[in-house]
């Protein structure tokens, strides 16, 4: 039977937004999956935008290669919590994969998550 964890991003201090201020690859580190082929991390991501114009964002889904792993996506601006991510699955890796974030404008776009760590 699995067994489901709910854990904050790996990224994140305490559970707080994790500021997004790479501006290309690699991007923000916000979560590294599990060394164990066995788990799964759901993960759920959400961004803020707190500039006055629209901003891009990129996140790098378990590599930077573009386009494999990129998901891209315009954020309005002041438009509270914006799901980015809603549940996507990362499996255990031997070599860890990462999510990681980079936006056009350098810290203006916070992301705010959690994972629901699987293990089958």
């Amino acid at each position: 039977m699995a067994t489901f964890t709910k854990q904050i991003l790996s990224g994140s201090t305490d559970g707080k937004a994790i500021k997004v201020a790479a501006t290309a690859t690699a991007g923000t580190l916000l979560h590294t999956g599990s060394a164990t082929v066995t788990t799964l991390d759901e993960v759920w991501l959400y961004a803020v935008n707190t500039s006055a114009s629209a901003v891009k964002l990129t996140i790098e889904w378990g590599e930077a290669t573009a386009p494999d792993g990129n998901i891209e996506l315009t954020v309005q601006p002041e438009a509270g919590l914006v799901t980015i991510t809603p549940g996507l699955l990362i499996k255990g890796n031997a070599t860890e994969l990462e999510v990681r974030a980079f936006a056009a404008t350098a810290n203006v776009i916070t992301i705010h998550g959690f994972v629901n760590q699987i293990a089958v």
